[in-house]
């Protein structure tokens, strides 16, 4: 009996292919690629109809987004199995390892291939693929495995399409073992594998990061929108267990309902009908629309905006404010979010960032209305300008989302004007690709829409060695990367003045969040650490004034459709800061676990359900709380704050952006 085990054991040995443990590691984990390609395809069919149909030439940017998520996918399971199966020791040859390690890849695939295959049944019913959202459902939920079991039996054939896929990769993996290495040392032979394993570890970092330069962020779920204009496809292009994985950080859904859904609406709706809103307010037109979105510009730089603080009236900021002084600005424009990647949703979709940055949320890819959209539909060219590389950030894959039709970035830079405009840390230097931006906007047929996100602000806080003599050192190391970039805007102006478009644009520039580097004690309280520079200017002065009253990133949206006379309705949490306002003004934004509203006259901070505290606006440092003693008009504001983050939340839950017909 002994010997024919070992007879058939010998003869299962003879019929593997043996190779070093680079090349088995390859073939293994391309086995992988197969089954997620297979899923894909069984997903589609699965959901062709709500997906769409897929045209041939839209083949090859869907199969590079599959390939760039499923590499996510594959390598967040298989980074153990990675490593253990190229450490440089001989016991890797043995057979016994060898099936600890198959035991191991097929495990952890097998529960992988489930999941995704089961996305697809999943997907047919909630619109959305499956994420941490549903863990937390199924978890409170006592029916989940009968209505798994019950989705076992409805779909009988797609159990054994993973049976199958799983019997498969048992088969390949057995067809392959690691050849017996002919060194005889042990030194030499950890010496000689070591490489491969330290190579096998960075590349891992890399695929689940989805890019090795510092300007490359994790990929997020929004990142599929690179790869299509469609955010059904979008879904398609996703992979499981990556949206699981990815979103396993992201706080649950979970609000209070303050609120009946009719009294809700009465208090606050982020729902627009421009056609029975009041037509007396300022209307210039199809215009060309130009967003300058400025790194880290808090309004803190600002002389104009802060003459307290510079009592000899020179800030950082001297072209922009000569400009604020022309145009028309808003004293008290604050953040909606405190990091970039939350900028460019309240910017140009009107929807901010509270517990997570809306762009990692699932429920981004949900239909919508944004801004460049809507402009695109009335004839507009729509654009997007970032110096950084092509992917970097997450702004390419929101701005595509958003509705950009044309997206310019480092790469451009380079191949029209050359390679030596690189910062070396994030991309090129504002002064030349402002200049770029200019020349590429005088080519483009008016009206047209631009969006550009500066750069040269941004830590580490260096600035070209031609101007380091001449800006100014500052109080802080922002300082002289702001003036810098207050001089590239400057140079951009002027060029683009003698253009024929340039007084038929109306200019946006806004921060996309304060600065992390502040001197003044006002601008550290949290409602400090909000306040940005934002103002409008139009070359002809048909935009000239200062608001005061409270202003947010998310109400340029709706700001800029009512000034272009858009009259059809659409969804913002914002609203038309030159229409008289239907509910009081308040910004809401969230740092350190908390909601901040902010009025003209108030500033609150709530946990969501109930208020922590309150202060006075003219209590800047944020000294005397009066919520002991509370006013009727504290109370209104509690109000109008807990109505603001439950109609965001629940928007955010049922990934409900569109307009009510």
């Amino acid at each position: 009996m002994r010997f024919g085990n070992k007879k058939s054991t010998q003869n299962e040995t003879r019929k593997r292919w043996k190779a070093c443990p680079a090349v088995v590691l390859m073939v293994r984990l391309a086995a992988l690629y197969v089954a997620w390609g297979f899923c894909r395809v069984v997903f589609y069919l699965q959901n062709r109809t709500e997906i769409g149909p897929i045209s041939f030439g839209e083949l090859p940017d869907l199969l590079h987004g599959s390939w760039v998520f499923d590499t996510v996918s594959i390598l967040y399971i298989n980074a153990l199995f990675i490593i253990l199966s190229l450490l440089p020791f001989r016991f890797r040859e043995k057979r016994r390892y060898d099936m600890e390690l198959f035991w191991l890849y097929i495990l952890t695939n097998a529960v992988a291939l489930i999941l995704n295959t089961a996305d697809g049944i999943y997907y047919h019913f909630a619109k959305k693929r499956f994420t941490s959202d549903e863990l937390n459902y199924l978890s409170q939920n006592d029916n989940t495995s009968n209505v798994v079991f019950r989705a076992m039996a409805d779909n009988w054939y797609i159990v054994l399409f993973v049976v199958a896929l799983i019997a498969g990769l048992v088969w390949w993996y057995k067809r392959w073992s690691i050849a017996p290495s002919r060194i005889r040392s042990n030194f030499r032979y950890v010496l000689l594998h070591l490489p491969a394993l330290l190579l096998a570890v960075g590349l891992t970092i890399g695929g689940i990061r989805g890019g090795f330069s510092r300007q490359t962020r994790p990929i997020t779920l929004s990142n599929a929108t690179l790869y299509t204009s469609s955010s059904l496809k979008a879904n398609l292009i996703l992979s499981n267990p990556f949206c699981l994985l990815r979103t396993l950080g992201n706080h649950a859904i979970v609000y209070t309902k303050f609120f009946s859904p009719e009294e809700l609406d009465t208090i606050y709706s982020p729902y627009h009908r421009p056609q029975i809103e009041p037509q007396d307010s300022l209307k210039l037109g199809l215009r060309n629309i130009v967003i300058v979105v400025l790194e880290s510009f808090s309004s803190e730089h600002s002389a104009l905006l802060n003459p307290d603080l510079y009592p000899d009236g020179k800030g950082y900021t001297p072209f922009l404010d000569s400009l604020m002084r022309e145009g028309y600005y808003f004293q008290n424009a604050f953040a909606n979010g405190h990091k970039s990647i939350e900028a460019l949703p309240s910017i140009l979709s009107s929807i901010p960032s509270y517990r997570t940055p809306f762009i990692s949320l699932p429920q981004s890819l949900a239909p919508m209305k944004a801004l460049p959209t809507l402009l695109s539909e009335k004839g507009y060219a729509t654009m997007f300008f970032n110096g950084s590389g092509r992917g970097s950030m997450g702004f390419g894959a929101y701005a595509t989302q958003a509705g950009v039709e044309t997206y310019y970035s480092r790469e451009d830079y380079e191949a029209r004007c050359g390679k030596g405009e690189f910062d070396g840390y994030w991309g090129i230097w504002d002064e030349p690709f402002l200049q770029y931006m200019s020349s590429v906007l005088s080519e483009t047929p008016q009206p047209f829409f631009a969006s550009v996100f500066t750069l040269s602000s941004h830590h580490p806080f260096v600035v070209p060695e031609k101007y380091k003599s001449v800006l100014p050192e500052g109080r802080t190391k922002i300082h002289p990367g702001v003036a810098y970039t207050d001089l590239a805007v400057r140079k951009f102006m002027e060029r683009s003045s003698s253009e024929p478009w340039y007084r038929n644009t109306i200019f946006v520039f806004v921060a996309d969040h304060v600065s992390s580097e502040t001197f003044a004690p006002k601008t550290m309280t949290p409602t400090g650490r909000s306040q940005i520079i934002c103002f409008l200017y139009t070359p002809d002065g048909a935009l000239r004034g200062r608001e005061t009253s409270v202003a947010q990133q998310i109400d340029l949206m709706p700001t800029l459709l009512g000034l272009i006379g858009h009259d059809t309705p659409y969804f913002a949490f914002g609203r038309d800061l030159f229409q008289p306002p239907t509910q009081e003004p308040m910004v809401v934004n969230f740092m350190n676990e908390t909601f901040q509203g902010i009025t003209d006259s108030l500033v609150l901070f709530s946990d969501g359900e109930r208020l922590l505290s309150a202060f006075l606006r003219s209590d800047t440092l944020q000294q005397n709380n009066i919520l002991p003693h509370p006013t009727p008009e504290l109370k209104r504001s509690e109000r109008n704050l807990n109505a603001r983050i439950q109609q965001y939340y629940q928007h955010v839950e049922k990934g409900d952006y569109l307009p009510r017909p």
